[in-house]
């Protein structure tokens, strides 16, 4: 009897297990942008995957109107892949820019060690860019 108790067991989590993949998979676990206010008074934003890590960092705006502007800007052209620039730096190191259709750069990466860390940084910006969730730090 034990024996059938723990099948039924290990039926039940291997089925949440797939609803929860599932749920991941369709994307209802996105990231969010942050706008935040660098000590100069400019405004720059970052783009934060699901699990809190900063996948790609804008540059630093003017007005908070820019910065709103320059999200909007990765959420149209982030999925896209041809819209990303891969780099090797001198120590070996990779990082990646985000650049919009007038090839003007909209986000920037952090360094990787090696250029498949890069690549996975790429594909999650292309995943959690389109995102509408904007939390504003400003205030």
């Amino acid at each position: 009897m034990a024996l059938f108790t723990t099948n039924i067991t290990l039926f039940c989590e291997n089925r949440t297990n797939l609803y929860l993949n599932s749920r991941h998979n369709k994307g209802l676990d996105m990231g969010s942008y942050e706008l935040k206010k660098a000590k100069n008074d400019q405004i720059y934003f970052v783009l934060k995957a699901a699990n809190g890590e900063v996948i790609l960092k804008s540059e630093m705006y003017t007005t908070k109107a820019a910065a709103n502007n320059g999200i909007k800007s990765v959420q149209t052209n982030s999925p896209n892949a041809e819209q990303y620039e891969l780099k090797e730096a001198a120590n070996g190191q990779f990082h990646f820019n985000l650049k919009a259709k007038n090839h003007q750069v909209i986000g920037s990466s952090e360094m990787y060690k090696s250029k498949s860390g890069a690549d996975n940084g790429i594909k999650s910006v292309q995943k959690n860019g389109p995102t509408d969730k904007i939390k504003d730090l400003t205030v």
